[in-house]
């Protein structure tokens, strides 16, 4: 029997295509990661900040956030039922607390790592119509999940400049490859 010299395109394809689904909920876990140990350092005044009306606040983001994964993970792909009211997720009339803000947060970064894992390979390029766009299941994923990682990125900057050098730092390098000196 000679050896196989070809790959088998259904296996690489099932293990690019889980890769990747690892990859987008490890990508999401430390955007919301980087969002708690922001969340962690202020109180429930500070969530709700804006140096002026323009800027969003983390509060705002978080909420926007919120609609957005469900929408465009839970709702789309996972199957729930769309309950999106995203011109309410700029508003801050009704400030919360930031426990139960950061809970609500929680329960849908719960939900959205539990329709990823249960996500099949095959459903990557099934087509979904979401909140107007035509997308495939992997490109509302790319689209959400770097969605999240902007603004993670934005939350940190906003708790930098609210708490300049008090801030304390997720993650310092230790070692020289990694920047330390």
């Amino acid at each position: 029997m000679q050896p196989k010299n070809e790959i088998d395109q259904d296996d690489s394809n099932m293990d690019i295509s889980i890769a990747v689904i690892n990859e987008l909920i490890k990508t999401m876990d430390n955007a919301y990661g980087r969002i708690l140990h922001c969340t962690a350092q202020i109180n429930d005044e500070q969530i709700w900040e804006r140096p002026s009306e323009n800027p969003n606040s983390i509060g705002i983001l978080i909420k926007h956030l919120c609609g957005n994964l469900r929408q465009w993970i839970i709702s789309s792909i996972g199957g729930e039922s769309d309950i999106r009211d995203r011109p309410a997720e700029f508003r801050d009339e009704e400030k919360i607390g930031k426990r139960e803000l950061m809970d609500q947060f929680e329960d849908v970064i719960g939900q959205c790592r539990r329709t990823l894992q249960k996500l099949k390979p095959e459903q990557l390029l099934q087509h979904r119509r979401i909140q107007g766009f035509e997308e495939t299941v992997l490109g509302a994923l790319v689209s959400s999940i770097s969605h999240i990682d902007l603004h993670g990125g934005q939350i940190v900057y906003i708790t930098r400049m609210m708490l300049q050098d008090r801030y304390a730092l997720r993650w310092k390098p230790e070692t020289k490859e990694q920047g330390a000196e």
